[in-house]
């Protein structure tokens, strides 16, 4: 029983951690040629944000895993994790269209 409420404790942390600070770390730099820097940047910051989304939801599942199953545990949790935070990302991606 104490094992699956830490679980459950643990998983509501990490998914409300991870949802509120999704965007919080976005800094905005005003570039002499708008028109120039703007291709490369959205590239790359599209990029680093799926690597970050993908990469909370692997560490959460890897997490949670851990806690419900041991080793394999963890190895299923972060598969599933990795997954989900695609999911989402692919979600937040296509939310304005």
């Amino acid at each position: 029983m104490k094992k699956q409420l830490l679980s459950a404790v643990l998983s509501a942390g990490l998914f409300l951690g991870a949802a509120g600070q999704a965007d919080a770390a976005v800094i905005h730099q005003r570039a002499r040629h708008h028109y120039v820097q703007h291709s490369s940047s959205i590239k790359h910051k599209r990029h680093m944000k799926t690597v970050k989304r993908v990469g909370v939801g692997a560490a959460g599942g890897a997490a949670i895993g851990a806690l419900a199953g041991g080793g394999k545990g963890a190895g299923i949790g972060a598969l599933a994790g990795a997954g989900a935070g695609a999911l989402y990302d692919r979600h937040q991606k296509h939310k304005g269209r």
